[in-house]
């Protein structure tokens, strides 16, 4: 009969815990721990990306003595960016790249592209280090250096909540921009271009799914990445809401968006601007996360723009908006 455990061929079977007792493992308390309440909502000058912490005195108690921006790393960086072969590298030289470390190869052949390298390091006092080939090929990982090559520095990420204090800090309304799945480079270069242009305080990149600043992030900056500030934030939804709390208007780029990108509300206050990679869009997370879902009119004929040309449209008439609001006034 079921349950028989004297019939023949039955095993009685022990539980998983420790020991032969047949005792099962208990949480240890995790569970329980794990559902009580995480405490009250710190003070507004308790929390690090609110504009009253930032007016706080320095001999406060937790505020740090020096107001300088945080920086916080990509996990899992290599240290540094490489830029090989002639061509590339006096592209980025041409494009005044920061440059950690040259490297020239012992009796490399000279050229016309070689011999320019050369006299933009001079005038930018760039040291050019000797290397053998076998040690130029070791630093490289084997690439085709072609005998020259520059190693960049590590790229320095502001947080995002220094972002939103110091954005907050403008005399005028600010705007910052978050990137969501954008992993094209060369995408992430062309809007922080478009960003300096239209006097936006700041993008902000996802660890995760994103493209960083190498290279060719640098060189679509056209110069850009060194004066508006890059945040890397570790949560996307979660800055967002932040950012929300902090009196931005999340407004996310969305081709069915029900409103105009032009007449978005709060465009005269602060506003975060949301854009997503040109095939799959904003994510659903982060589309919950917006106040408002707007979309820049196009042709029926054309699906859908590039990223890079989404964001510099919006930015241009977010701004123009502000502008024809200030003459009305």
């Amino acid at each position: 009969m079921p349950g028989n455990s004297q019939r023949k061929g039955a095993v009685r079977k022990r539980g998983k815990g420790v020991g032969s007792t047949g005792r099962t493992a208990g949480s240890g308390g995790r569970v329980r721990r794990g559902l009580e309440g995480k405490g009250p909502t710190p003070k507004a000058e308790d929390r690090p990306y609110h504009k009253a912490y930032r007016k706080r005195r320095p001999d406060e108690p937790g505020k740090s003595p020096s107001s300088s921006r945080r920086v916080q790393q990509r996990p899992g960086s290599p240290g540094a960016d490489w830029v090989i072969g002639r061509n590339p590298v006096l592209e980025a030289l041409e494009a005044d790249l920061p440059v950690k470390r040259a490297y020239l190869a012992e009796g490399v052949e000279r050229d016309s592209r070689l011999a320019d390298i050369l006299k933009i390091a001079a005038e930018r006092s760039i040291p050019l280090l000797q290397a053998s080939r076998p040690e130029l090929d070791k630093l490289t990982g084997g690439a085709v250096h072609q005998g020259v090559a520059l190693q960049l520095p590590e790229f320095e990420y502001a947080h995002p909540g220094d972002l939103m204090a110091d954005a907050l800090e403008r005399e005028d309304a600010p705007i910052v921009v978050a990137l969501d799945q954008i992993t094209d480079p060369r995408n992430l270069g062309a809007i922080i271009r478009s960003a300096a242009a239209f006097g936006a305080s700041g993008v902000i990149v996802p660890e995760r799914r994103s493209a960083h600043m190498t290279a060719t992030a640098w060189k679509a900056s056209a110069g850009a990445a060194s004066r508006v500030p890059v945040a890397l934030a570790g949560n996307l939804n979660r800055t967002l809401k932040e950012y929300a709390e902090a009196g931005f208007v999340v407004t996310g780029l969305a081709g069915e968006g029900d409103t105009d990108i032009a007449d978005i509300p709060g465009a005269d206050g602060p506003v975060l601007l949301v854009v997503g990679s040109e095939g799959e869009g904003l994510a659903r997370l982060v589309r919950e996360n917006c106040d408002v879902l707007a979309s820049i009119p196009i042709s029926a004929d054309t699906e859908s723009l590039n990223a890079s040309v989404a964001a510099s449209i919006a930015l241009y008439e977010i701004s123009r908006s502000r502008q024809a609001d200030g003459s009305d006034a």
